[in-house]
């Protein structure tokens, strides 16, 4: 937001592209779970465009961006983060949107990093290597933070003024906050936020055991969602368990019933349960005993169940539930 209007200050004419990897599905999570149904269920590109007055591109990469997780040249962050090379696919896709719209007039890029924000991504010896890897070179232009920078294009042909740009630096957002307030934005996303999910410890567990599970680092965007969704328990290396956490949660799993073998208890209320994986006969009562852990009759002598099998009709079982301990000590994911 900052950068964008830093260059309409100086009367240049911005376009926003935001490139949808998956991963950013804050909003959608938002929109699932009770517990945060007070929070913000919008697409933020698409709120902050609106808020800039500026048109949005948005691009969907889902299929490009899975080499880019999978295989990262500089290498993961503490989680299954690639964030450089993330960076460099970004920037390097909006090269390509210039020369296939550069009859539109548009001349350069610009991005809202800072020097030292970010860890691994923005840091002093890393602004180069996202310029030259991307193919963007001096054509991008960094304007919060351009005067500890070389100049770029923009700024020696004179398209933009740089003693209006800004040296900020660190991961200190305080010179930002009085920017925004000084342009009257009131309204933004949690600076140190983020809504991409591979940079969640939690999250970034669960991708690889579904990864080592299917030996196959293969995904789709309904294996994306269902990471966010529910308790996973894995109690065989065949199949785990998606859990519902609220009412919320067992209604968006219940769009799933026709892909997924499904659990819920009959004789108490309790939670929607999704089977990832094979479930073979004999685990069908092992399966049921941990979704009854998690329902109103978690404490009762026995629990009846109905476990749904797509196309194959559905079946009941009776268990006593599983302790606390053992499923969540053990097969926790």
């Amino acid at each position: 937001m900052l950068a964008v209007r830093v260059m309409q200050e100086q009367g240049i004419e911005v376009e926003g592209i935001n490139f949808y990897t998956g991963f950013c599905v804050e909003g959608h999570t938002h929109a699932i779970r009770n517990q945060d149904k007070n929070k913000q269920k919008r697409n933020n590109a698409l709120w902050v465009a609106e808020q800039l007055g500026i048109k949005l591109h948005i691009v969907d990469v889902i299929e490009e961006y899975k080499e880019v997780l999978l295989n990262p040249k500089h290498g993961y962050g503490a989680n299954m983060n690639p964030c450089l090379d993330c960076k460099i696919f970004m920037v390097s896709k909006a090269v390509e949107w210039i020369k296939e719209n550069h009859h539109d007039g548009f001349d350069f890029i610009i991005t809202g990093e800072v020097i030292g924000q970010r860890p691994m991504s923005q840091r002093k010896a890393t602004m180069p290597i996202i310029s030259e890897e991307s193919g963007a070179e001096d054509l991008l232009l960094r304007p919060l933070c351009a005067k500890n920078l070389p100049e770029t294009l923009p700024e020696r042909e004179g398209w933009v003024d740089r003693s209006k740009l800004y040296d900020f630096h660190g991961r200190n957002r305080k010179p930002q906050i009085a920017l925004a307030k000084q342009f009257g934005l009131t309204d933004f996303a949690t600076p140190a936020g983020g809504c991409c999910f591979l940079t969640d410890k939690s999250y970034s567990d669960k991708l690889v055991d579904l990864w080592q599970a299917r030996n196959s680092r293969e995904y789709e965007m309904d294996d994306i969602m269902l990471l966010k969704v529910g308790r996973h328990i894995r109690p065989k290396a065949e199949f785990k368990l998606i859990i519902a956490r609220d009412a919320g949660e067992s209604k968006f799993l219940e769009g799933y019933r026709k892909e997924f073998i499904s659990i819920h208890a009959l004789s108490h209320s309790g939670p929607m349960a999704l089977v990832d994986g094979e479930l073979d006969e004999e685990q069908y009562e092992l399966a049921a005993a941990i979704v009854a852990r998690f329902g109103q009759g978690r404490m009762a002598d026995e629990v009846e169940l109905d476990i749904a099998l797509p196309k194959q009709g559905s079946l009941q079982v009776k268990t006593p539930p599983l302790s606390a301990e053992q499923v969540l000590q053990e097969w926790y994911v």
